[in-house]
This record gives C-alpha cells, structure tokens and sequence, in this order.
C-alpha cells in the first residue's frame, strides 16, 4: 500500500480522498500519518500549533486502521485520517490545561463526547492543538502554550481561541481538526487562516461541558471535508444537555453548486452595529463575494445592523464576572499565572452589583431575539467573519485593551446566541496576503443547508492562493 501520486504530497490530500486512497489500497494509514509527522516536523518550531504531539501513539492508531482497511472493515468514514483535537476536548488520561498555566494538571478521567465519535470512527488523533487562556481570546496567547502563529505570515495570530487548530488546518496537518466557539472561536481562526469552519446549531455536536452559546465544529481545507466530518461529529451524547435528537441528515449530500443559489434570500450585512468599523478591504473582499451569489441567482438585500453597543458590552461584562468568580476561587500563586490581560479583564468585574450583573446577563437573550428577528426574512446572511484582518501575533486582541476586549466579534457572537449555524469560508486577501473569511449564516438547525451554500460559493469564488509552506520549503520555491 505504498503507490502515491507524484503530484501531491500526502499531508495534502483531503479527507475525502485518503479515504477513496485507503479503499483503493493506494496507500495505508501509516503512510499517510508518516508523512503529515514528517510536515509537522518542518512547521511546527515556526508554528506552535500543537500541544500533546506523540508519533508513536499516532503510528500506533494508523497501524490499527491500517489493519482494519486491509480485512475490508473499516469504522467509520474517517477511519485512518489523521486529525487534531483542541487542548480543552478532553481525552482520557490527559491534562487539559484550557492554555493556562493556572489550571491543575490531572488526567481526565473520560474522553469527551468528540474524541468519542473520532476513537469510535477510527480517526488517528494526532495531538492536541493548542489555545489562549481559558478560550477568552481570540489569539495564540497562552500562558501555558507557546505563542501560537499564522502560517500565512509568521508575524501575526492564527486567531482564536481555537489557534492551534486554525493554524494547524492551514499549514497542511492532516486535513481535519475539532475546534469550539462561544463567540467566534471557530469563525475567526477560520477566516484569518484562510480554511473553512462549521459552528454548528447548538447541540448539533455535542460538547462537555455545554453551555449557554458554546459548539464544537469542525475546521478543515474544505467544505466536503467538514461535511465527511460531520457525519462523525454529529451524533448525539447524554453528557451534553443539550444535545439534539440523532437525526438522519445526508451531510455528504452538499454537491448542487452553483444551481443551490439560485433564487434563495440573501441578506448582506456590511456592519455589525457595535465594536470596530470594518476594514476597507474586508468590505470590499465580502461585497465581492456578494455579487458572485448574485450572479449565481440568489437575491441580495442590503441587511442594517441589529446588533448595538450594550448588547455587546453586556456580554462582555457577564462574561468578565464568571471569570472573575472562575480566578477568584484559585489560590493567590495560581491565579498570578493566569495572563495579566486576562486577570485584568476579569477583575474589572469586581464591584459589579447584582443589579449589573442581571441587566449584563439579559443581554444574551436580547441578542438571540434581535438575531432570530434580522435573520427571519432571509435563507442565509453574509457578511464579514471579522471586521479586520488578522493583527499581530503577540497582541492578546486587536484592541490591546482589556476594557475593549470583544469589539471585532459582532458579527459572529449573535450566531451562538440565536443557536444558528454559521460558517467561515475565504473570500480573499488582503494587498498584504492575509485571508479574509465570509461568513454565512443559516436559519436554527439548517446545517446542512450552510454547508451546501458554503460549497456551492467555494465552486464559484476565484481559485484560493496556494497553501503556505514552512519557511525553508518557501525560501526554496522562490530560489
């Protein structure tokens, strides 16, 4: 099982066909896991993407596979692929240090509903990747993880908080990867690092512990790719009260484009109403995008914004007060380990009154109802993941401001409060190089329909520049 096709490097094929190779016994899991280790050997000094990284225990799981494709049995659709959990899905046996250095390092005692499905599939889990202090920025900044970097230009983030994982997907490691978000910890590591992400509809991918907003998803090079993902991904757990009911939903069915645009309702929203302005060429990156839709049939409406100020800071100050309570209970020598920028946002939530606390709170549901509302007269929305492209990598958000820690996710948190499906898909670059994602959001529990939109404008959109390589590989294309 060692045939290989000339033209592509194994650590670059797609999900969907190292399996077509696996069935064809073109090549083995073991092969292709070699060589992902083998890229990941050459990246990751650069990258810092990984946390966890065992290669006999990833040879160990290809073998397994490699075994089972050889009787004619394999596990599941992703049996033999190679693939990435974040550092906080926890996995039986090992820490899960949610990037911070505060956190007590004991072994988890039970895999988590996503490392479940992938061990039950046969996915060869390849590391963990890493992410920012307790998944409260949208950065690599850790104050347990090495600083996290974006293979596309090595002086900015990968985004986050689910860094390691966005980088980690566009630097070629293996072709699938599990991320979560609460406010765009999958949309905007997608769209900085130029690959393709799925925030599902809440409890459409179980995640423990759930809460209020918080989905897992997967994040991939492709649409198709997330869509194999999501046929193991999305089944449901007890462990997560509120998980959906199992449902029988064609994932791979997403092959209609472009005629899957054709006459549906699209609203286009150009500003999220709260936070930073948009970047000149982000807009124009997502109006071009727009007009590709429309071209393609769909109806665009111009959308006006429905998210506002206070809706955004209530989130932000509730979210500070559990924080604050969260570091509070931690021992004076642990909570010093804690980021300073975070220990300052959080604190900030000291002398909040009750009645503060309340009013923050409420502006949760007032989002979701401003969202459903917005949203109601269209099948999907587009409009930019984030307002600015990727910042420098060592800043903890574009800000810099612990006061002002949240004002680039307007366009994305209304999506975990509305419980609606979004996705991040490239739409360009900046003059500089750097990915710009577009987004688009469906109606509550139209995931599939979110992944055939998403594939029906990867078909159309201009062909996406060539994956970035690590800097020796680079320098030596150019020579």
């Amino acid at each position: 099982m060692t045939q290989q096709d000339p033209g592509r490097a194994l650590h670059e094929l797609p999900a969907t066909a190292l399996i077509e190779g696996y069935r064809r016994r073109e090549f083995s899991p073991v092969d292709v896991t070699r060589a992902v280790l083998g890229h990941v050997e050459r990246w990751e000094r650069h990258l810092h993407a990984l946390f966890l990284l065992r290669p006999e225990l990833a040879l160990e799981q290809a073998r397994a596979s490699e075994a089972r494709w050889l009787r004619g049995a394999p596990l599941g659709p992703i049996d033999g692929v190679p693939l990435t959990l974040k550092d906080n899905i926890a996995t039986a046996g090992d820490p899960t240090p949610l990037g911070t250095a505060a956190v007590d390092l004991a072994p988890a005692r039970a895999d988590s509903p996503p490392a479940s499905r992938v061990r039950e599939a046969g996915g060869v889990v390849l590391a963990k990747t890493t992410m920012p202090d307790y998944g409260m920025l949208s950065s690599g900044l850790s104050s347990y993880h090495a600083l996290a970097r974006n293979p596309w230009d090595l002086s900015k983030t990968p985004g986050g908080s689910s860094a390691g994982a966005g980088a980690a997907a566009a630097a070629g490691y293996g072709p699938l990867h599990v991320g979560t978000d609460i406010g765009g910890s999958l949309r905007l590591p997608a769209g900085w690092c130029g690959i393709f992400t799925l925030k599902p509809s809440l409890g459409r991918i179980p995640i423990d512990p759930p809460y209020m907003g918080r989905a897992a998803g997967p994040m991939t090079r492709t649409v198709a790719d997330a869509a194999v993902f999501m046929q193991v991904l999305a089944r449901p757990d007890p462990r997560d009260s509120m998980s959906l009911p199992l449902q029988d939903i064609a994932w791979t069915d997403i092959e209609r484009a472009p005629q899957r645009l054709r006459g549906l309702r699209v609203g286009l929203l150009l500003e999220a109403g709260c936070g930073l302005a948009v970047d000149r060429e982000v807009r124009a990156a997502v109006e071009q995008a727009a007009r590709l839709f429309e071209q393609a049939g769909a109806h665009i409406t111009p959308m006006p914004p429905f998210m506002t100020q206070p809706m955004l800071d209530g989130m932000d100050h509730f979210w500070r007060m559990r924080s604050h309570l969260d570091m509070q209970a931690l021992p004076p020598e642990r909570k010093a380990r804690v980021l300073p920028y975070i220990r300052q946002w959080a604190d900030s939530a000291a002398g909040m009154s009750g009645e503060a606390v309340f009013r923050a709170f409420s502006q949760f549901h007032a989002t979701r109802l401003a969202a459903v509302e917005a949203c109601r007269a269209f099948d999907y929305v587009l409009s930019p993941v984030s307002p600015v492209p990727a910042f420098d990598a060592e800043l903890p958000s574009p800000t810099n401001d612990p006061l002002r820690p949240l004002e680039h996710i307007g366009f994305t948190v209304p999506f975990n409060m509305s419980e609606q499906p979004a996705a991040s898909i490239n739409c360009g670059y900046t003059a500089s190089g750097l990915p710009i994602g577009l987004q688009i959001a469906g109606q509550r529990f139209d995931d599939l329909g979110v992944l055939q939109v998403a594939r029906a404008f990867e078909a159309i959109r201009p062909a996406p520049r060539p994956w970035p390589q690590p800097p020796s590989e680079a320098l030596a294309h150019v020579d």
